[in-house]
């Protein structure tokens, strides 16, 4: 940009440059009135916003990042529609509109609500559903006074990039250009690529190899359609500085944490009590690396946010004397139609509305301090997020940092207040969550009404289709959260003698039990033992404990003993064997659990949902699949969402409320920030990196490199924009991949796990030569070769990476409309 490069910040990912601001010339004189708010507009851009904004909850709560939906809402919609026969422009981009709302909910959402479950709480569908749309409305009502002055009377002085980027693709696509195929091609090919093995486990997700002659270094990469395409989008740069930070955390800190450690006789911080020699790389990295990389991701937002200060103050006095401005030169007799938005009257009452039902909300717990706190934060960031998207885009606008300072005001006047509690966190959280919603949406809304006004829409039809794409999206939005949360969610043994729970609950968890009567001998007969059978055992969804000297079979499913008899074990090392060859199955009693939570402060176990038994000791955890602690168990690796702004939101939170923080590691974590801020490398990106596991940030860093050849062989930034077929391509794969993790989870949880264990082909084809024998070898099992598994994941991940690198290359871009001759 003119006065410098706008701070890297990793809320959005980037796009490409915007050409230079030109003379406003509409593109659909106001004269004319082409179809434009149509019911199947409304429809279509609702159904794109929510398969976009599942995408982006998936991938807010992998890596803290979502992707821009605009441009490939509105390539689809312009190829749709021509499928069905017509469409005006204008239609298209009420498609375009009501279908990027659902994105700029989805990271509000995804980023704040998992921290809910980091402090002990469950996330509740009508809380995310009243936070998202409420957070949402509140950041469409603001821009409404906000249009005039930022997107008519700045016109040519503010560029809004994303919103001349979708009027480009609209305009070129009412010529006859676009190639939503490509878009198409992306969602099939990732979808099915993460079928095939986040379903099918027909090749492992995560490659992973220890680095001999460093202790406890380890390399590893997922083979992940969505980070691959993540990289793609932010290029080089951004995509190699987050992945040193991963090599400074898994090639660096944790070898020397395990270096230091090894001699330790004494536990430092785990609640467990686990010496740091018996800790694997990843239970080094959950113990100790993850506070060293949550003060260095606050850093970097702080940083990010105080960097941004001067241009939030000027985009907020320069938005408040333009919006004076335009109010008091009066409105004329008769508007014309890219002149007109709802009436103001709309504005205050539905603001008035808005406060007391935040208030008012049972489920949101804010009393009304907090609701004119959301009130002043939403009205001050709404206003400067529409601002700086209009100066430096989307992708430099720092949401977390906003999200942060108000979560850190809001904690401190809590704390002067002496609000200190449990329930006083969770109402801080929502607090911070509906602002940082409405401040996303609030700049997504203002790109939105930039290419209305590029293109000459309605404005006040824009913004009805904008509320209508605010609360369909709110809907599936906490769904999606839900279910990817709870079919992730894991049950596992873990007794706290003593401990007792902060809330105990009216629900109930029934657990089956079988007497199981095995004999030494037939163990011995195959080889096994009570360990390979109980990982055997967990591995089909069941737990196998000892009492007494007896063993017991423990289901939460309710099954019979017939079910349990004839349910087939592939233990390692071991041939399948049928549960019943080994020993016969009996009905044993059912006992009850109740759930509870633990909470507070000052608590000897990690907050979080435990069972408890008729006594009130704690017998099991919880373990959310978002944010959880437990990666692994008898063998089996669990499938667990890292939520890095989660947890930093919690981190800031239990700071000031509790003042309970290992503040060494983060006070390490704030220093490496600022040791790479004086270094002149941004801080946030690479602090993210730090927090988020290696084998994320490796594929958005491969992505990162095919970006760069790329741009070398055609020709850079001007060549590679944001509808360039690799970006297209790439947003396909995020879509596709995201999607496809969100139906096995919704799977898993549809068929209490009985789905995705038919799906697992080398668990269901077993490990005894042929094809299952190949599969368990290579593919996602226990059983997996170290090395051949590893190249054969390998290879399909080149596989679709060369497809990419070639697609990219090769593809028409989006943006070249077709010669005259060929016909629309």
């Amino acid at each position: 940009m003119a006065h410098g490069t706008p701070p890297v910040v990793d809320d959005r990912v980037p796009v490409a440059e915007v050409h230079a601001p030109h003379a406003h010339t509409p593109y659909i004189p106001p004269d004319k009135s082409p179809a434009e708010m149509t019911i199947r507009g409304l429809v279509l851009g609702s159904v794109l916003g929510i398969v976009f904004a599942a995408s982006s909850v998936y991938l807010a709560i992998k890596v803290g990042l979502t992707v821009s939906a605009s441009i490939p809402v509105a390539v689809l919609s312009i190829a749709i529609f021509r499928a069905l026969g017509n469409s005006s422009i204008l239609e298209n981009t009420i498609v375009q509109t009501t279908g990027s709302a659902g994105e700029s909910l989805a990271f509000g959402v995804a980023a704040a609500l998992p921290a809910l479950l980091l402090l002990g709480y469950d996330i509740s569908l009508t809380h995310a559903f009243l936070t998202a749309a409420l957070g949402g409305v509140l950041g469409v009502l603001m821009m409404i006074p906000l249009r005039q002055g930022l997107i008519v009377q700045e016109h040519g002085k503010l560029a809004y990039p994303e919103g001349t980027a979708s009027a480009d693709v609209l305009i070129v696509g009412e010529q006859g250009g676009t190639n939503a195929r490509t878009v198409i091609l992306g969602f099939l090919v990732g979808g099915i690529y993460k079928f095939a093995y986040a379903g099918m486990k027909l090749f492992r997700e995560v490659l992973s190899t220890p680095l001999k002659g460093l202790k406890s270094a380890t390399m590893s990469t997922e083979v992940s359609p969505e980070l691959l395409g993540v990289g793609y989008i932010i290029g080089p740069k951004v995509a190699g500085i987050t992945f040193a930070g991963g090599v400074l955390s898994y090639l660096i800190l944790i070898p020397a944490i395990s270096f230091f450690g090894s001699g330790l006789n004494e536990p430092l911080l785990v609640h467990n009590g686990q010496l740091i020699r018996d800790m694997s790389p990843d239970q080094i990295r959950n113990a100790y690396v993850l506070y060293i990389g949550a003060g260095a991701v606050a850093t970097g937002g702080l940083i990010s946010l105080i960097r941004s200060l001067p241009t939030i103050i000027g985009a907020f006095k320069r938005s408040v004397e333009t919006l004076r401005a335009s109010r008091t030169q009066g409105a004329a007799p008769q508007l014309l139609r890219t002149e007109q938005d709802l009436p103001i009257t709309v504005v205050l009452v539905g603001s008035a509305l808005l406060i007391l039902a935040i208030w008012l909300a049972p489920p949101l717990e804010v009393n009304f301090i907090s609701a004119i706190l959301i009130v002043i934060f939403g009205f001050f960031f709404v206003t400067v997020s529409a601002r700086i998207t209009g100066e430096i885009g989307s992708s430099s606008n720092p949401i977390s940092g906003m999200v942060v300072a108000t979560l850190l005001v809001t904690c401190l006047v809590y704390l002067l207040l002496g609000w200190t509690s449990s329930e006083d966190r969770f109402m801080a959280l929502t607090t911070a969550a509906i602002v940082g919603i409405a401040a996303s949406n609030g700049g997504t809304t203002a790109q939105d009404l930039k290419t209305a006004f590029l293109v000459g829409g309605t404005p006040r039809r824009q913004q009805v289709a904008l509320f209508v794409g605010v609360l369909t999206s709110a809907m599936f939005i906490g769904l999606v959260l839900v279910t990817l949360n709870r079919g992730a969610t894991a049950t596992i043994p873990e007794p706290h003698p003593g401990v007792k729970v902060s809330e105990m609950t009216e629900e109930t968890r029934v657990q089956h039990t079988f007497a199981w009567a095995v004999s030494p001998d037939a163990l011995a007969s195959r080889g096994l033992d009570e360990a390979a059978l109980r990982k055997a055992v967990w591995a089909q969804g069941f737990e196998l404990n000892t009492q007494g000297g007896a063993l017991e079979l423990r289901s939460w499913r309710d099954v019979t003993a017939q079910d349990l008899a004839a349910v087939t074990l592939s233990p390692t090392g071991g041939k399948q064997v049928k549960v019943s060859e080994l020993g016969a199955v009996t009905q044993g009693p059912q006992r009850t659990y109740k759930e509870g939570y633990v909470r507070g402060a000052d608590t000897p176990v990690p907050a979080g949902k435990y069972l408890v038994d008729e006594a009130g000791t704690i017998q099991y955890v919880v373990d959310p699949g978002i944010g959880g602690r437990i990666s692994a168990y008898e063998g089996q690796p669990l499938t667990r969402y890292a939520a890095p702004k989660a947890q930093l939101f919690s981190l800031i939170i239990d700071g000031i409320l509790t003042q309970r923080l290992p503040w060494d590691l983060v006070l390490l974590g704030v220093f490496i920030a600022l040791m790479l801020e004086l270094c002149g490398v941004s801080a946030l990106p690479f602090a993210v990196g730090v927090y988020l596991p290696i084998s994320s940030t490796a594929p958005i860093f491969v992505g990162g490199v095919v970006r760069y050849i790329v741009d070398r062989v055609r020709g850079g930034s001007a060549a590679e924009s944001e509808f360039s077929p690799g970006t297209l391509l790439s947003s396909g794969f995020i879509a596709g991949g995201s999607i496809a993790g969100v139906l096995i989870a919704f799977l898993e949880i549809a068929t209490d796990g009985a789905g995705t264990r038919a799906l697992n082909l080398p668990a269901t084809l077993g490990h005894e030569g042929g094809l299952g024998g190949f599969l368990n070898a290579v593919g996602e099992s226990e059983l997996a070769h170290p090395l051949w598994s590893n190249l054969w994941g390998l290879l399909f991940f080149a596989g679709l990476t060369f497809f990419l690198l070639r697609s990219a290359l090769k593809g028409p871009s989006a943006a070249v409309a077709p010669p005259p001759h060929k016909g629309a």
